[in-house]
């Protein structure tokens, strides 16, 4: 080697990085900072990566200054970071055009970046506007969603390699990582700081599996561990800081099935958290897929539910006057039926983040919800809105991911400008997301973000992480002001639109996997109840029962047009019938059917008759007239089936319904009659129910259902 020739680096020896970084007090990200390596040689092509929450920040090329031979140093500029820990990546490659480049080439060395806020900062006070001259103050919570379905609805002993590293990836989510959160929440001193989970009972049996037969690599061994050292933790008012809300077992789509099964599926929920956790459930329901429908609210009522957490947009779209933005927010136009809510002013558009529709703050509270049914009975219950985009956002890796300071700042400041900050009701709403996918389910959510979220709270008191009791406990709503709520879901489910279009895929064809599953579950579900009215028991009607409940999983209506997830009802359904067809042949033979026909919930096409519906890539007119459209079974034969109509001035009009047997390509050894019928046009809001009886008498009537028909 010449003396002018340079030493080529083998090794990165060191990196340097500020111990203390703190925040610019006005934007809440970092001021600027340098990183300085050195390397054992001359690095041909040096380069930086710090890595925040999904996003990388690259410094390379003449971001990256050699100070002398081996000596390197980045400067980062202000405003790329917020409070949190960041991994940074120093790394070199041994040819200058690194393109050309292998696997050898490449050097790597890590460290860590933490920035803060300075202990000295000074703390946002909140300014004194609304009722009374109190504080405006917003309240916010978290929830993470944890699940895995039966990956064979007929046979939930199945397992393959796949499914393992399923499980195994998501180790440290259904182990540890609730309880790392949960704990800095705690130990940063956060009063009422908590977070609200729900676990699908499939998940647990399935973990406590793995435990017991070292599946996964023994990931699992005592996996329970963290979290029931976590659950019994306490808010300063005495709520839990881990709350485990109901849930449905097997993660059925409620909204679609009885309520029967509504109440089992939350009641075997409850045991298995308490056998599970050692811990009783939060008696707020986490509906699965966020799905919701106000003929949910008996049931819920019935299992002892207090509260159930929902979509924010649908209570957005059940106003008057929603100003609807177009098909890019998703959805078709509110049927005008569902918007019973007084009209409100003071609609948000948020900035740097997908909003495609406007939010109401004013809204973003919990209220009492109401349903009315059949006979005239109104039902409530405490609707706790999710936000819908703040809430996706933050499932991209929480806070950093989300820029809560500067999104929940526009609702702040909105909520004075408006001055409608109403002191015995704040605004609160939760962050929901899956807490075993993606950027929600990272270790970086629950540990190195979480850790900035509690610094920033613990510098800014316009805002402050809540318990749902907590809230509840503090601000309880009234339950004079009951309002409605449109169906649907979460965003990411079809933009969860309120015909629940994720379920119903392809159902305008002449032949819907998604249907057909829906028409054989309508008729297992009768064969069940129909023993069990009868007062059957036996290990026969245990399974038998458990492969309906497992049958309701919404994950085999979402993965529609492939074959293994279309089939599962059938296999279960199949499987099911070939334990009790002997008995209940035996009870048709006799006469001693004395269950009425089961009835599922109807819908309606065009979704708005003589509204709007979807064309190619637009908005178009839609007919006027509706059909509305149900499955129905009865183990002893239909002999009478009608739509009852009941218009504003609460005249009632029968109509017969139609029906034949749904075409089915899954070979069920039984399935529903599929009725239509249809609506007249022009006649504007009206209510709507089924009625439908069986050949020996039995009478049953669906919920009370609504829709406008322009």
């Amino acid at each position: 080697m010449s003396k002018t020739e340079k030493k080529v680096f083998n090794s990165i020896s060191s990196i340097t990085i500020p111990a203390e970084i703190f925040v610019d007090e006005k934007s809440n990200r970092n001021k600027p900072f340098e990183i300085k390596f050195e390397a054992d040689g001359v690095i041909p092509f040096p380069q930086v990566i710090i890595r925040e929450n999904g996003r990388e920040h690259i410094f390379n090329g003449g971001a990256v200054v050699m100070k002398s031979a081996g000596q390197y140093s980045v400067s980062v500029p202000e405003n790329k970071l917020p409070a949190g820990n960041f991994q940074v990546q120093v790394e070199g490659c041994k040819k200058a055009e690194w393109q050309n480049s292998g696997g050898s080439d490449w050097v790597k060395s890590y460290g860590e970046v933490k920035i803060s806020f300075p202990k000295s900062a000074k703390k946002v006070s909140a300014p004194k506007v609304g009722k009374n001259g109190k504080p405006v103050k917003i309240y916010f919570g978290i929830h993470k969603h944890m699940h895995q379905p039966y990956y064979r609805a007929a046979d939930t002993n199945y397992w393959d390699g796949e499914k393992d590293g399923i499980f195994g990836s998501r180790a440290g989510n259904y182990t540890s990582f609730l309880k790392d959160a949960v704990d800095q929440y705690k130990n940063g001193s956060l009063k009422r700081g908590g977070l609200s989970t729900s676990w699908s009972g499939s998940l647990i049996e399935q973990l406590d599996r793995c435990d017991a037969n070292g599946m996964c690599g023994g990931a699992f061994g005592s996996w329970k561990n963290a979290l029931r050292e976590a659950a019994p933790y306490t808010t300063d008012s005495g709520a839990k800081r881990m709350a485990f809300t109901d849930f449905g077992f097997f993660h059925p789509l409620m909204p679609l099935i009885p309520e029967r099964d509504i109440v089992t599926q939350i009641e075997m929920h409850r045991k298995i958290i308490k056998d599970a956790f050692g811990v009783e459930t939060s008696r707020t329901l986490f509906p699965p897929e966020t799905a919701f429908h106000v003929r949910m609210i008996p049931a819920l009522n019935k299992a002892g539910v207090k509260a159930v957490i929902y979509d924010s947009v649908h209570r957005y779209r059940a106003c008057k006057d929603y100003p609807y933005p177009g098909k890019e927010e998703g959805m078709l136009p509110p049927n005008p039926a569902e918007q019973e809510n007084e009209a409100v002013d003071g609609w948000l558009r948020l900035s740097n983040i997908w909003a495609p529709s406007p939010i109401n703050p004013s809204l973003l509270r919990p209220e009492y919800i109401k349903y009315e049914d059949v006979n005239g009975k109104v039902h409530t219950i405490i609707g706790i809105p999710a936000e819908r985009y703040i809430g996706n956002e933050d499932a991209r890796g929480g806070y950093g991911a989300l820029q809560y300071e500067a999104i929940f700042g526009q609702i702040y400041d909105h909520i004075i400008q408006c001055e409608n900050f109403d002191p015995a009701h704040p605004p609160f709403f939760l962050l929901h997301s899956d807490g075993d996918n993606h950027g929600g389910g990272a270790d970086s959510y629950y540990r190195h973000n979480t850790g900035g979220m509690v610094e920033w709270l613990k510098n800014d008191s316009r805002f402050e992480l809540c318990t749902v009791d907590d809230y509840l406990n503090s601000f309880p709503p009234d339950p004079a002001n009951a309002v409605h709520i449109e169906p649907g879901s979460w965003a990411g489910a079809d933009n969860g639109d309120p015909q629940f279009a994720k379920w119903f895929s392809m159902y305008d064809q002449p032949y819907s996997p998604d249907l057909n599953s829906w028409s054989v579950l309508t008729a297992l579900q009768n064969c069940i109840y129909t023993l069990e009215d009868a007062g059957y028991t036996g290990e026969d009607m245990d399974r038998a029962r458990r492969l309906l409940l497992t049958a309701e999983t919404s994950c085999y209506w979402y993965w529609t047009g492939q074959d293994i997830w279309d089939s599962q009802v059938t296999e279960a359904a199949n499987s099911a019938m070939s334990l009790i067809k002997g008995r209940l042949d035996k009870i048709i033979s006799e006469g001693k059917d004395k269950t009425g026909p089961v009835i599922f919930p109807p819908w309606v096409t065009p979704e708005n008759p003589g509204g709007k519906a979807w064309g190619q890539g637009c908005l178009k007119d839609a007919i006027k007239t509706g059909t509305v459209r149900t499955f129905i079974y009865d183990v002893s034969g239909l002999s009478k089936v009608s739509l009852v109509l009941r218009t504003s001035d609460k005249k009632e009009t029968r109509i017969a319904m139609t029906g034949g047997t749904y075409p089915s390509r899954t070979s069920p050894s039984v399935t529903g009659e599929y009725y239509t019928v249809e609506l007249p046009a022009g006649i504007g809001d009206v209510r709507y129910y089924i009625e439908a009886v069986d050949k020996k008498g039995n009478i049953s009537v669906s919920s009370l259902e609504r829709i406008f028909l322009a």
